[in-house]
């Protein structure tokens, strides 16, 4: 949809460039024409025609029609020359921009994104590449997570690129077409980051909507603006404010706290994570004791806490004779290869 307005753009004005052409040529091979009738001249439609080519693109090859004595004649064709040159300068900058310098390349390498984005499943949707959403391409690039991001400002998008390829669209994310282009319907979750509370909600409304079993993480604002997004259907509110003064409280009385997590999440070589991993039915870990389970045999992936299926606390370091039940939900500490070997237990 959005592609087809872009590429709808760019082929209205080179059509509205070649109308320019034509009409500056029609224009001038009537204006021939009827100073040929006004001063008895009688001059051919065909004469008329070549006279205007030559004249627009000053080519010189020679008058075949006799104005040297025609001040009329004289004074429309250097109104035609400058006319002329204007557009056919236009014309050949746009069709050029269009073909040379990127922007046929640039639709077609969209075209291609739109097209990789509707084989999407299970993806998560990013609405606003600024300051807290490069943050999130940023960590869903480091921790392999499939998404898309919808951004209306392109130097938002090459800034967040630098970062790694991404899949993006351009436009409103508060649109209908747009979170549609993003395939929506098809999305786990979605994280809306704009910069004000009025348009967070809108996109939580939308997208809920479109696709009311999506998660949905908003950024807040206002203090007094969380409230209404949970209504308005967001799982959760987080306010980079708070999150910033409680970073700050932690440097200054847990700083060895601060500085592990800092290298757990800004390791070079690799990215550990605290993660979850839901015990699914059929799960061949199912009845097995956790010390005995291949979690520990075959991954030895650390268990941090699980929760039971129905319930809301956990059991924090759980104990290795704890049997694995299906729906359980696993927080454990390890990296994206990890995630995928835990993901094959199922």
């Amino acid at each position: 949809m959005f592609f087809d307005e872009e590429l709808s753009f760019s082929l209205k004005r080179i059509i509205q460039a070649v109308l320019l052409i034509l009409l500056i040529f029609v224009i001038g091979t009537s204006g021939y024409y009827l100073l040929g009738i006004f001063e008895g001249k009688n001059w051919r439609f065909l004469e008329c025609a070549y006279m205007t080519a030559i004249t627009i693109s000053t080519v010189g090859y020679g008058e075949v029609i006799d104005i040297s004595h025609s001040v009329f004649g004289r004074v429309f064709t250097v109104i035609l020359i400058l006319s002329g040159m204007g557009v056919a300068l236009y014309s050949v900058s746009t069709i050029t921009a269009f073909i040379v310098e990127g922007d046929l390349k640039r639709i077609l390498e969209r075209r291609k994104m739109i097209n990789k984005i509707k084989l999407m499943e299970n993806h998560y949707i990013v609405c606003g590449c600024g300051i807290t959403g490069s943050g999130i391409v940023k960590e869903l690039l480091l921790t392999g997570r499939d998404f898309v991001v919808i951004e209306k400002n392109i130097e938002h998008i090459e800034k967040a690129k630098k970062m790694g390829e991404f899949l993006y669209i351009l436009g409103d994310s508060t649109e209908d077409e747009i979170l549609l282009d993003a395939n929506i319907k098809k999305a786990r979750g979605l994280i809306t980051t704009l910069p004000d509370d009025k348009d967070n909600l809108f996109v939580t409304i939308t997208a809920k909507e479109l696709n009311p079993d999506i998660r949905i993480i908003s950024k807040v604002i206002e203090e007094n603006s969380a409230p209404k997004l949970l209504r308005a259907g967001a799982n959760s509110v987080v306010s980079p404010n708070a999150i910033g003064s409680m970073r700050m409280a932690s440097e200054l009385v847990r700083p060895h706290v601060v500085n592990f997590l800092d290298g757990m999440l800004r390791g070079k070589e690799k990215h550990f994570r605290i993660e979850e991993f839901t015990i699914l039915e059929g799960s061949r870990l199912i009845g097995k004791k956790l010390g005995d389970s291949p979690i520990y045999k075959e991954t030895d992936i650390p268990v941090l806490a699980i929760k039971k299926l129905g319930e809301s606390e956990y059991t924090y370091n759980p104990p290795h004779n704890m049997k694995i039940e299906a729906g359980m939900v696993l927080i454990v500490l390890t990296d994206s290869n990890g995630l995928r070997k835990l993901s094959g237990f199922n």
